[in-house]
C-alpha cells in the first residue's frame, strides 16, 4: 500500500512518461494482463489508456489490471491511468520512506 507522499512522488515521475498501452473493446484480456505484468516488471511505473469503445471506465480498468498483476493504482485522470509495482530483484524507482 502506497502512502500519499509516495503516490505524489510517483505521479510526478509518471507525468513525463508516455502511454505504453491501451484497453480497448475487448476489455481486460489475458494477453493484456501478461503484457502489463511484463512492462511493470521492467519499468515498475507504467501509464495506460482506455479507449472510447471500451465498456470499462478508466477507474474500473485500472483496478482490474492492478488486481490481476498485483500492482497499485497511482492515478486515474480522464481515460488514462498509472500503475506501479516494485521489482523485488532490480528496483528502478526508489520511493520516499513511509513513516
Amino acid at each position: 500500500m502506497l502512502t500519499s507522499k509516495q503516490r505524489a512522488f510517483l505521479r510526478g515521475i509518471a507525468q513525463r512518461y508516455d502511454t505504453i498501452g491501451q484497453v480497448g473493446k475487448g476489455g481486460i484480456s489475458e494477453n493484456l494482463i501478461t503484457t502489463t505484468a511484463d512492462a511493470l516488471r521492467k519499468r515498475e511505473l507504467i501509464k495506460l489508456r482506455v479507449l472510447d469503445n471500451c465498456e470499462l471506465s478508466a477507474r474500473e480498468a485500472a483496478e482490474a489490471l492492478a488486481e490481476a498483476t498485483g500492482a497499485d493504482v497511482v492515478q486515474v485522470i480522464g481515460s488514462r491511468f498509472v500503475l506501479y509495482k516494485p521489482n523485488p530483484d532490480e528496483p528502478v524507482i526508489e520511493l520516499p520512506r513511509a513513516k
